[in-house]
């Protein structure tokens, strides 16, 4: 330490205090050599799975399994791109001044403001995490930034119409919804606001760039770092999403719709467990009509907000300490409100 402090005085750049890149790497295996290797145990781990898995595995199981994993993927996909590229623009284009003239000074007015904003931005709960990401980059403090993300997919314009549309002629459905769930936002943002520390959350970083080619380089930066990260985690989390929904059998679903209580916490599970994008989850919700309305209120609250991608993309940006605080917490407010609305509707 001392060494270091001594060669910090001398004026020395970091990269000289490291040691070469060279350094320790003797009698290693080139990078392409390691990408042979990797490539032929990945190749014999395919041959012997066909071998000795794939004749125990039963077809229809797997072909629900694929069908899962790539309805995930397509649908979640496309929002997420959009997401992304509307992080980038807003990293690259908007000033932080902007966003110190819309929300209020004080955080904890910003909270409900950031919230009532989610419902102006289309888009599923993948596109409102790096949205969320850009904010925090932008300036804005981490509990308004985390409302949006909250609220944006649970209330904006199409999954309201989508929600009355898979719902006919019950239009508290909707008014439910939409309470339920901007209530939720902003309890969790006004929680994270006092409960939160700083270095439980990884606020992601953008570079400053100035003119209209720094911008645009930024821009482009910002969503090939985005979508190569965020497409990563999505994928986990399609996975996870898909495994589960081949494995747990549909008796189990049906056994427990008549209890009350039982029914809220089941369906506020499988939501996690499906991760149906906020745009399509009401058509499910309206199909499983041998449970409750606030067992079906619960489900269509707790998924844009709590789901097995989302937990992935969350961890993804802002880290796994982050994760596992805010995660459970959403989940409860969710689950609490949500069954308080849907005992006021019922």
């Amino acid at each position: 330490m001392a060494g270091m402090s001594d060669r910090a005085g001398l004026g020395l750049a970091e990269d000289e205090l490291l040691p070469p890149a060279d350094w320790g790497r003797r009698g290693r295996s080139a990078p392409g050599t390691r990408a042979v290797l990797l490539f032929g145990v990945l190749a014999a781990g395919l041959v012997l799975g066909r071998i000795w898995v794939a004749p125990s595995i039963d077809a229809r199981a797997l072909d629900a399994w694929a069908t899962v994993f790539v309805a995930v993927c397509v649908q979640a996909l496309p929002f997420l791109v959009f997401g992304v590229a509307l992080s980038a623009a807003i990293t690259a284009f908007v000033p932080a001044s902007v966003w110190r003239r819309v929300l209020p000074r004080r955080p904890a007015a910003a909270v409900p403001v950031a919230g009532a904003m989610g419902a102006v931005l289309p888009g599923c709960e993948c596109a409102s995490v790096p949205v969320a990401g850009g904010l925090m980059a932008r300036g804005v403090v981490p509990a308004a930034a985390l409302t949006f993300l909250l609220a944006a997919p649970a209330i904006n314009p199409v999954v309201l119409v989508a929600t009355a549309v898979a719902f006919p002629g019950r239009p508290e459905m909707v008014a439910g919804r939409f309470a339920a769930s901007l209530l939720v936002a902003v309890l969790a943002g006004w929680a994270w606001l006092l409960l939160g520390k700083g270095d439980w959350i990884r606020v992601p970083s953008r570079p400053h760039a100035h003119g209209t080619a720094g911008r645009l380089e930024a821009f482009r930066q910002a969503m090939r770092h985005d979508i190569m990260h965020a497409g990563g985690f999505l994928v986990v989390g399609a996975v996870g999403a898909a495994t589960i929904n081949a494995v747990v059998p549909s008796g189990w679903v049906s056994a427990v719709a008549g209890n009350p209580w039982a029914s809220v916490l089941l369906l506020a599970l499988l939501t996690v467990l499906m991760s149906i994008c906020s745009e399509a989850d009401a058509f499910v919700a309206a199909s499983l009509s041998q449970f409750s309305t606030t067992a079906r209120l619960t489900f269509l609250v707790v998924g844009p907000m709590v789901d097995l991608k989302l937990i992935a993309l969350q961890a993804g940006f802002f880290g796994r300490r982050f994760a596992v605080r805010f995660v459970p917490m959403t989940f409860c407010m969710a689950v609490g409100v949500s069954a308080l609305v849907g005992g006021l509707l019922s």
